[in-house]
């Protein structure tokens, strides 16, 4: 406290002077207050910069170091090791594989798996030629199968019934020939046709978000694949081609080569059973039975029957995974290791199956697994 200092005609600098002797400092009021005020923007500035720059920077330092912390795993491709345990028998759990355990037996799905193949056909009429007009067909279009094996491409013709005359035919070579001519066009484009599915299936699963048709053409082709849990892995599986060498001998075990009662009068020909009234009834089945082998109005809906058939069925998924196995490991399917896995086609089980292979080399029908049909469309010509 200052004591008798008589500040009446004093000015401020003398003031000033006497404060500083008694260790005081005196400033003016606007300065200090000016001086304060920027000092404290600089640091809620400073603070800010700070604030925004850690949150921006947080998100990519943290990948960048989770990257570097984490050790890259290791992936085995075993799909070369699962081949050959199926091969060998040793995966025979039918949950390992085909994981859709809830699929509903095929008979009791009949109208989804078939609706559409019956559907189709319904519109077909289909004409029967004779062998000596094929013949003349073929001769006019330039289909020989001795060209097809060397250039890989067939001709697109599509033949409705098959001639009654090939029952007539001598020559084993020229009646085999005569089948094969006109069954594998009908094999390729269902091929192609699946294919195109397959395609699609892909694309829809590369997207990020799916459009309401997408959705629907998936809800589609679970239903027709007898995918009951929406599984697309199961999906993939299913969706995909059978090899014509396979599907050739079969139509020629199933069939004697085109000759026989089913083929002829009920297009039939790979000889699928149905309980439906729409049958030819074996005239050597067991009394009792009800079944009756599948007819249809053309040969094309037979094929695309068997192909819903050996995609679908519950007894043919050992099948499907080795099909799935030999497309991932190598991409391309061979039909000598699928048709092991079709003993359930047939009564009589492995010697069916060493029929089948026996007919796929005694007539060379692997030639017809790479073998691709002239397109007919410009979405099939991608394909090619």
């Amino acid at each position: 406290m200052l004591k008798n200092v008589r500040i009446k005609n004093m000015d401020i600098k003398s003031l000033r002077r006497i404060i500083s002797k008694k260790g005081f400092v005196m400033f003016r009021r606007s300065s200090v207050k000016k001086q304060s005020s920027l000092k404290n923007l600089y640091h809620i500035s400073l603070a800010s910069i700070l604030i925004i720059s850690f949150f921006y920077i947080l998100p990519p330092s943290y990948k960048l170091i989770s990257k570097s912390l984490k050790s890259n795993p290791e992936i085995e491709n075993s799909s070369s090791q699962k081949l050959t345990q199926v091969l060998e028998g040793k995966i025979l759990d039918d949950q390992k594989i085909d994981q859709d355990s809830n699929f509903t037996d095929q008979d009791l799905v009949y109208q989804e798996l078939y609706g559409e193949v019956s559907e189709e056909d319904s519109l077909e009429t289909g004409v029967r030629l004779k062998a000596s007009v094929l013949y003349q067909l073929f001769e006019d279009t330039n289909y020989k199968l001795s060209d097809v094996r060397k250039n890989k491409i067939a001709k697109p013709v599509e033949i409705g019934k098959l001639p009654y005359e090939l029952k007539e035919i001598q020559s084993t070579k020229k009646r085999k020939d005569l089948f094969i001519q006109i069954v594998l066009p009908l094999v390729l484009e269902e091929n192609n046709k699946i294919l195109l599915d397959r395609k699609k299936l892909f694309a829809i699963l590369n997207k990020n978000n799916n459009s309401s048709s997408d959705n629907e053409w998936l809800n589609k082709k679970f239903k027709q694949y007898g995918v009951t849990n929406k599984d697309i892995p199961t999906l993939k599986r299913r969706m995909d081609i059978i090899p014509p060498s396979m599907a050739i001998a079969q139509a020629a075990k199933e069939t004697g080569w085109g000759t026989s009662r089913f083929a002829l009068e009920g297009n039939a020909l790979f000889g699928q059973w149905t309980y439906t009234d729409k049958g030819i009834k074996p005239a050597a089945a067991d009394v009792g039975t009800t079944h009756k082998v599948m007819m249809f109005n053309v040969l094309k809906s037979s094929v695309r029957a068997y192909a819903r058939n050996l995609n679908t069925h519950k007894s043919y998924r050992k099948m499907r995974y080795v099909r799935a196995i030999q497309r991932d490991n190598v991409g391309k399917l061979n039909s000598l290791e699928l048709v092991d896995h079709l003993d359930r086609y047939a009564e009589t089980g492995k010697e069916y199956t060493t029929v089948l292979k026996k007919i796929i080399e005694q007539n060379s029908l692997t030639d017809f697994d790479d073998v691709k049909i002239l397109p007919n469309s410009e979405a099939v010509k991608n394909l090619i």
